[in-house]
């Protein structure tokens, strides 16, 4: 089934102005300081979005929990990861970006038959691995699959994939990933990304 189409508003970024796809979107908000953004359903509602003001449609984030705020105020001094996989299975990458820049931290693959949450998990894990690495124990990471969060908070992958020749080396990844997780600890926080109420996550490969 064909996903519904979003409509992306750009409330302060280098040309403010309504979207018809996140890759559109993301060149106006990519290396924009404090760029405010955020998806619609339909056309109508991104109309009224942009003619009005950016905050009225933050208001649920703030109140859904204390932890939530402004875009604006969760962009600073954290990651985001993400991946991206054509099929299921199919070819799988997975990358990490500061949140407020979109500058690229890393970027792994293509892999042959994997999937969009190993890759998910993957990213997590290596973002993990290079804050602690350089000593940055209090930057947030943002994802937006729970279930990758889960995989990582139970240090244990349940995939239904099967492992093969062809994605030995995937596997491996997945292996060296959740022993990582078994022998270190780490004080980062990993943060479900709010992708209603923000927009798409920065990390985001923009092929929805």
């Amino acid at each position: 089934m064909a996903k519904k189409k979003k409509y992306y508003v750009v409330w302060q970024g280098h040309e403010p102005g309504i979207y018809e796809s996140w890759n559109a979107c993301q060149q106006q908000i990519k290396g924009y300081p404090a760029a405010k953004y955020k998806s619609f359903s339909t056309e109508s509602e991104a109309k009224n979005a942009f003619h009005g003001n950016y905050h009225d449609h933050i208001t649920k984030a703030k109140k859904k929990s204390p932890s939530f705020g402004s875009r604006d105020a969760i962009l600073k001094n954290t990651w985001s990861v993400d991946a991206a996989c054509s099929g299921n299975p199919g070819l799988m990458e997975y990358r990490g970006v500061e949140t407020d820049t979109g500058i690229q931290l890393f970027h792994q693959g293509p892999f042959k038959k994997g999937t969009n949450n190993i890759g998910e998990f993957l990213a997590i894990v290596h973002a993990l691995a290079l804050l602690q690495k350089t000593g940055d124990h209090n930057r947030i990471i943002y994802t937006d699959s729970r279930t990758a969060m889960a995989w990582v908070r139970n240090k244990k992958v349940k995939t239904m994939l099967k492992r093969e020749p062809v994605n030995e080396i995937l596997f491996d990844l997945i292996d060296r990933a959740v022993n990582w997780l078994k022998n270190n600890k780490y004080q980062n926080k990993i943060v479900k990304w709010e992708t209603k109420e923000w927009g798409e996550i920065p990390a985001d490969f923009g092929r929805k």
